[in-house]
């Protein structure tokens, strides 16, 4: 009797939420309809459609649903934003919390449709871990993106360190630096440029920098500019010698990489093992498991094999992560 009250739950959950945020969207555009229309007859303009964005491009108050502006008041909502704006996701924290809602009720129901797992925490548990899935997507994302900037920031260092010898100021360089510069770091250049353009103080740019990009070499790069800003020296110089320490770590890194190269091979074979062997045995014999699954002794012994694998594969992975 739990299940069919489990997923009429679970849908009446989601229906809930998708009328609440449609109706949300639905009378904040029609508020921004009313504030355009009256921007349009103050200042003449026949356009039919005015932008609120501000000048630093993020979203205006009026742009944003009722929703929106409940989550973003939330701590753990405001540290998910930033790991998704530092992954270059152009996502809210409730298209992320729709989003895994989605796939939890989807796991949920795959987990009753297929009884060979039988029902109970087993369902549930299927349900959490295809929910995460857009969790990890973020911090895949993120991680890529991170690695792909700290590639590019020795080049992007000895591009305006030429450039500020060649006579431009830092600022022209920083602008030339976002234009040739390939994504994804050349867009974060464009935007400290353009922050510091609009009138944002070069600390205030900085630190933006900084939370967007959260790598040591950024801070080592703000801390370079800043000082020298204040207590004078030569810039170029000293973003040559950084450019110069980023790639010998580097290279210390890729050996670092090579000699870690066994034990991540290990980890990887020892995480696989038990889902393959799962997955033959119920090809093979699926009888041999459905005996296990529908016992409910046995979906605890499944559940705390799943929670044993999960953290083996974090341990082995603080182990072979060797920080340079």
């Amino acid at each position: 009797m739990l299940a069919p009250f489990l997923v009429s739950f679970l849908i009446l959950f989601v229906v809930v939420m998708a009328a609440i945020t449609m109706a949300s969207k639905f009378f904040d555009a029609k508020r921004k309809k009313q504030v355009s229309s009256m921007l349009k007859t103050a200042t003449g303009d026949p356009q039919p459609e005015v932008s609120v964005s501000n000048l630093l491009m993020e979203p205006a108050e009026e742009q944003r649903s009722f929703m929106e502006r409940f989550l973003e008041g939330l701590d753990i909502a405001q540290k998910l934003q930033a790991q998704m704006q530092q992954a270059g996701l152009d996502w809210s924290p409730l298209k992320f919390l729709v989003m895994t809602l989605v796939f939890f009720v989807i796991g949920v129901v795959l987990g009753l449709r297929f009884q060979f797992i039988g029902f109970g925490y087993t369902s549930l548990a299927l349900g959490a871990g295809i929910g995460l899935l857009p969790y990890f997507y973020v911090r895949r994302s993120r991680t890529r993106r991170l690695a792909k900037l700290e590639e590019q920031f020795p080049e992007a260092l000895e591009f305006l360190a030429r450039s500020m010898r060649a006579g431009h100021a830092f600022t022209i360089s920083l602008e030339m630096l976002g234009e040739e510069l390939p994504e994804p770091l050349g867009q974060e250049f464009r935007t400290l440029f353009n922050e510091q353009n609009l009138g944002a103080a070069l600390e205030v740019a900085l630190k933006n920098l900084t939370n967007r990009v959260p790598l040591l070499d950024m801070r080592f790069f703000s801390s370079s500019v800043l000082l020298q800003k204040q207590t004078g020296g030569n810039l170029a110089e000293i973003l040559t010698q950084l450019a110069n320490v980023i790639r010998e770590r580097f290279r210390l890194k890729g050996q670092v990489k090579a000699a870690s190269a066994h034990g991540r091979l290990t980890a990887t074979i020892l995480m696989c093992m038990p889902i393959v062997t799962m997955g033959a045995l119920l090809i093979v014999s699926p009888g041999y498991l459905q005996g296990m699954a529908k016992d409910p002794d046995g979906q605890y012994i499944i559940a705390a094999a799943i929670v044993a694998q999960i953290l083996g594969n974090y341990f082995i992975k603080r182990i072979i992560n060797i920080k340079v």
